[in-house]
């Protein structure tokens, strides 16, 4: 396919996305998502962080196998995930759950800097390279256990989990700064809420549950 066909496809795809959005304001307590969001969804290309004999579908509102059983998210879960999670431009970003990087292009077209780990070392790899060639100059990719965050760069303005865990990780809560916000996916695989996470100035944290979710599960290498 063309890039000219996958511009088109990708304008159907927002399309989709604002349509659901408006489906979804009881959830959302809004009809439609921050244009920042819809900016970034409209210029980063899908089709560079999806295995290359599912580029033509990479534009449909699905969750897409990437391999070692992971999947990169359906556009509308990343779309409304990223509006949660209020990005601003001087705003560092950990994300947990690199992929093949297309929710960290996301994130890198909206925030200052994007701290992101994975920790399937071919995915990070994979995801590196891919995100190199977009010219994301502002990523850094770490292999490693996503539950234990990355203390080295803490505290970050904002935290996004691509992955489930039963209960939030202590260690991600800490990591965020107080006035802070984290988008994570938890609770049991048949039971998963999306999450919205707010730390306020005094370090209280308060939760707020969006809808049902149902993502692969965050995998904790340290547990027993």
């Amino acid at each position: 396919m063309s890039e000219p066909d996958f511009t088109m496809l990708r304008q159907r795809m927002l399309a989709e996305i604002a349509a659901k959005t408006v489906f979804s304001t009881t959830y959302l307590d809004k009809a439609a998502l921050d244009p920042r969001v819809m900016d970034a969804m409209a210029t980063v290309p899908r089709h560079a962080s999806v295995p290359f004999e599912l580029r033509s579908y990479a534009y449909v509102d699905s969750p897409l196998p990437i391999g070692y059983q992971k999947t990169i998210s359906q556009p509308f879960i990343v779309a409304v995930m990223t509006d949660l999670l209020g990005v601003r431009p001087t705003d560092t970003v950990l994300e947990i759950g690199t992929g093949l990087g297309y929710q960290s292009a996301i994130l890198a077209a909206l925030a200052h800097r994007v701290f992101t780990v994975e920790i399937i070392e071919e995915l990070a790899e994979q995801a590196a390279r891919r995100l190199a060639d977009q010219g994301h100059a502002n990523v850094q990719i770490r292999i490693g256990n996503g539950c234990q965050g990355w203390p080295e760069h803490a505290p970050f303005d904002k935290i996004m989990v691509t992955a489930a865990p039963e209960l939030i990780p202590p260690a991600l809560i800490y990591q965020l700064k107080p006035g802070g916000t984290m988008v994570i996916p938890a609770g049991l695989p048949d039971a998963q809420q999306l999450i919205q996470l707010r730390k306020d100035a005094q370090g209280s944290v308060t939760t707020r549950e969006i809808f049902q979710v149902l993502f692969s599960s965050l995998e904790d290498v340290d547990s027993p």
